[in-house]
């Protein structure tokens, strides 16, 4: 079944975070790390790579950027309060006090700041392209991840799954050999920070899309990093403007 047009009032403005863009530990809870420098630098730390993407994409675009470099193993940017993947293993542990305090150093300064920046857009007449910039690892619990690059997005929102093709299409033409997928490895649906939105805008207001990106690209580093990098931001250009030419003024 093709998804039904959505017009948007007018084109969305882009508006670009980064949950996971570091492995940092405040230094008030560097004890609870202590032995742990190898889990921080793998991809339970953070997602490699996304931050940098976000940086080069928002600087392309002329987009604002907003991210966070503390650990998502202090507390997850990315899940709602009271999800059980909200603190992990080492944070989980601390009295109420303590990871409420967490909350509101950590948490709630990066959610509020993307929430306002989008919920001030919206409230002006605009409408938003909201892209989250995210990366997995290649392989999880001996299983290999079959994607280069992935969008993430709700099935039942038309904007999310036509913005979300007309992207990925514009990459395939560019780097044919990609594997890329939609709603993978993980659903668009699942709990987070566009997940969130979706229940405070109309599809017709917001448009929320997670990026991933494989982390095997930023491992190997060099021309294929760069290139992946300045593909995905071309593909990006060329899938706004042709949204442009199907959406402008009739």
């Amino acid at each position: 079944m093709r998804p039904r047009q959505i017009r948007m009032a007018t084109m969305p403005s882009l508006v670009i975070s980064c949950e996971h863009g570091g492995n940092r530990v405040p230094v008030d809870y560097r004890e609870l790390f202590v032995g742990q420098a190898a889990t921080l630098q793998g991809h339970r730390g953070w997602d490699p790579g996304a931050l940098e993407l976000a940086r080069q994409m928002a600087r392309r675009l002329g987009a604002p950027l907003h991210a966070s470099t503390t650990t998502r193993l202090l507390v997850d940017l990315n899940r709602s309060v009271g999800h059980r993947q909200l603190f992990s293993e080492f944070t989980r542990r601390l009295e109420h006090g303590e990871r409420q305090s967490i909350l509101e150093r950590y948490y709630r300064p990066h959610r509020q700041s993307v929430e306002a920046e989008i919920d001030g857009r919206i409230a002006c007449g605009e409408s938003v392209l909201h892209i989250a910039s995210h990366s997995f690892t290649p392989v999880l619990d001996g299983s290999v991840r079959l994607a280069d690059v992935a969008w993430l997005y709700d099935p039942q929102r038309a904007g999310e799954i036509l913005f979300s093709k007309r992207w990925q299409d514009m990459l395939a033409q560019r780097l044919p050999r990609l594997r890329l997928r939609r709603n993978y490895p993980y659903e668009g649906r699942s709990d987070g920070l566009t997940s969130a939105l979706r229940k405070r805008h109309s599809e017709a207001a917001y448009i929320g899309i997670e990026l991933e990106v494989n982390q095997g690209f930023v491992e190997d580093g060099g021309a294929r990093w760069s290139q992946l990098r300045a593909k995905l931001i071309d593909s990006l250009v060329a899938a706004l403007d042709e949204w442009a030419a199907l959406n402008g003024p009739r």
